[in-house]
């Protein structure tokens, strides 16, 4: 068999094997977060999210809704160094973010059940 019929073989199976894992991947929501911070993020935007009090004034003097303090949260870095990670139960993180130029610190509280924003900072 020539080497040109060799490479013709090889790209249509693999052409046709591109097709079938895009067809059986299409519908399902896989995702690779792998990082820490991928991983940490991802463990807080699937639970319940509760906001103190505190937060609930800060997002009403600066006019945020839950929309936007989520999208901080994804788009965010957390900064492992000032977190206090070492609690079995309720995990705290510091969220680094920034909104209009302007530097977000959000502490998140990460339990089993629930993520409850603990505070919302501007620096």
């Amino acid at each position: 068999m020539k080497l040109l019929h060799r490479i013709g073989y090889y790209l249509g199976g693999f052409s046709i094997g591109l097709v079938l894992l895009a067809f059986f991947l299409s519908g399902k929501k896989t995702s690779c977060s792998y990082g820490p911070n991928a991983r940490t993020i991802k463990n807080i935007m699937i639970k319940k999210q509760v906001y103190s009090e505190a937060t609930e004034n800060a997002m009403y003097t600066y006019s945020l809704d839950t929309l936007a303090i989520s999208n901080l949260i994804k788009t965010g870095n957390v900064n492992f160094s000032e977190s206090d990670t070492n609690p079995e139960d309720c995990k705290t993180y510091v969220i680094e973010n920034e909104l209009n130029d302007r530097d977000v610190i959000l502490t998140v509280k990460n339990c089993k059940t629930t993520a409850t924003l603990e505070s919302f900072i501007f620096n």
